[in-house]
């Protein structure tokens, strides 16, 4: 079984695929902070900006299988599809490395769609995901430690990007850390790829766009 927040179509806003139509599914449920407004502080990811908590979103919901998830994440990619246009299905959360698993790989690859998984890096992912992105958190432990891009939020206190550059990773991101300093966080994040450009900036472009 798994459990869902919601699922829903919007475009990427992050990272490597920023701008690119996607149908997302987020799980419920993480291993760094329970989603409890009152376990923020001493959370793991207390700067966590996402509700993953419950199963009440659109398209929410326990699903039995990875068949009926598969099916229904399929009928959230618009219809007619272009040939030429493979179906992009990003797997969020909360921490979707709890849940995801190969029969859902497969159930979602049978249905035509390139996967997709953002995680914070602690569990290690299935084989036979197509783009693994890693955000790490400071005080985690990564056992996800390759994959396509690692995009660290920043500034993190305990997260220096230095400690990650060495990583199996093909593309690596900063982001500006939201929240009451954003516009600190931008110029911090602006000065460290300007020092050193391994690192590229993610801005969230969802949020610019005011879209979910």
């Amino acid at each position: 079984m798994y459990a869902v927040k919601e699922i829903f179509y919007s475009i990427q806003g992050e990272g490597f695929h920023s701008g690119r139509p996607a149908v997302f599914c987020r799980f419920s449920g993480c291993n760094l902070w329970s989603g409890k407004e009152e376990d923020r502080q001493s959370a793991r990811c207390s700067f966590c900006d996402t509700d993953f908590t419950g199963t009440d979103g659109a398209q929410g919901g326990i699903y039995p299988s990875s068949f009926a998830l598969a099916k229904i994440i399929s009928g959230a990619w618009p219809g007619g599809r272009e040939k030429s246009v493979r179906p992009f299905v990003v797997l969020t959360g909360g921490e979707p490395l709890l849940q995801l698993d190969a029969a859902l790989v497969s159930d979602l690859h049978k249905e035509g769609f390139e996967i997709a998984v953002e995680t914070n890096g602690t569990i290690a992912a299935p084989e036979g995901i197509d783009w693994i992105c890693v955000s790490p958190k400071a005080g985690a432990d990564l056992m996800q430690a390759s994959g396509d891009e690692l995009k660290l939020v920043y500034p993190q206190a305990g997260a220096d990007p230095a400690d990650y550059a060495g990583l199996d990773f093909r593309h690596f991101f900063l982001q500006p850390m939201d929240g009451p300093s954003l516009g600190e966080a931008i110029r911090q994040t602006l000065d460290y790829v300007l020092a050193h450009p391994l690192w590229r900036i993610s801005l969230q472009l969802h949020k610019i766009l005011n879209v979910r």
